[in-house]
């Protein structure tokens, strides 16, 4: 985990400074007046937030060095392109822009190879979303898009789903007081009804109630495709016993079912 690593490129973590929603605000105002002072401290006093956002990746065994420098790209492209005029928190624009960064990265770094055209395509794709939200402050539609580039909008579908990144099942996508909702919590498995969840617990039910050879043999038989004749070896009783007793389990257990 990162939260126990101080030292990030040689920010000492634990002095970093937080900054209030007023005095960002005064920094921006002066940043886009072309003070470059007020632009490094502004940049300096969000490097916290920074820091929690790669906490996410934390799971991808990735360099904290290298994910908190793409990181901060990222900072620097919200500071840069900030517009001081929208009703919107710093940190409300920044958020998807230092984790759209580090995502880029690690599409860049993703052992599956994707073709050059296609990433190129991917890559003026996202641009163009990037410009797009900006004009119309809200997230465009592919069609806007594959519009705004000259595209075939199937192709800049492909293309832009080519370069997702894969996320783990294990990944939070939702957290309130300490408990977590992943992403495996949102999927269905439709192979698996509720009448066959109900015979499995029924079966097991009845498995329970029998002797523990009883229950080793049914095991080994239709668990293990084991023929009679093996069983008996392993068990050490004769095939008759092992049909014998293999008999009065399945008739007991249809009985409990």
């Amino acid at each position: 985990m990162y939260y126990n690593k101080v030292e990030i490129c040689g920010v000492n973590t634990s002095k970093l400074k937080t900054l209030t929603d007023e005095e960002k605000r005064a920094l921006l105002i002066r940043t886009k007046a072309g003070d470059s002072a007020a632009r490094d401290e502004l940049i300096y006093g969000n490097l916290r937030l920074v820091l929690s956002i790669i906490q996410r990746f934390s799971g991808r065994k990735e360099n904290v060095d290298d994910l908190f420098q793409v990181g901060c790209i990222g900072l620097i492209k919200a500071v840069d392109n900030f517009n001081i005029e929208l009703d919107v928190k710093f940190s409300t624009y920044a958020v998807p822009m230092i984790i759209g960064e580090i995502r880029r990265y690690l599409r860049d770094n993703n052992s599956i190879r994707i073709s050059r055209s296609v990433r190129d395509l991917a890559y003026r794709a996202l641009q163009a979303r990037e410009e797009l939200t900006r004009e119309k402050e809200r997230d465009p539609t592919v069609d806007e898009i594959a519009a705004k580039l000259g595209e075939e909008r199937e192709s800049v579908l492909r293309a832009m789903e080519a370069i997702v990144e894969p996320i783990s099942l294990y990944e939070p996508v939702y957290s309130e007081n300490g408990d977590s909702i992943y992403v495996m919590d949102q999927l269905s498995d439709n192979s698996a009804s509720d009448e066959m969840w109900l015979e499995n617990i029924a079966l097991r039910d009845a498995m329970n109630k029998l002797s523990e050879r009883e229950r080793k043999i049914i095991e080994m038989r239709f668990y293990r495709n084991k023929t009679q004749m093996e069983i008996a070896e392993s068990i050490g009783i004769s095939q008759a016993q092992v049909s014998r007793l293999e008999k009065g389990a399945l008739a007991r257990m249809r009985r409990e079912i």
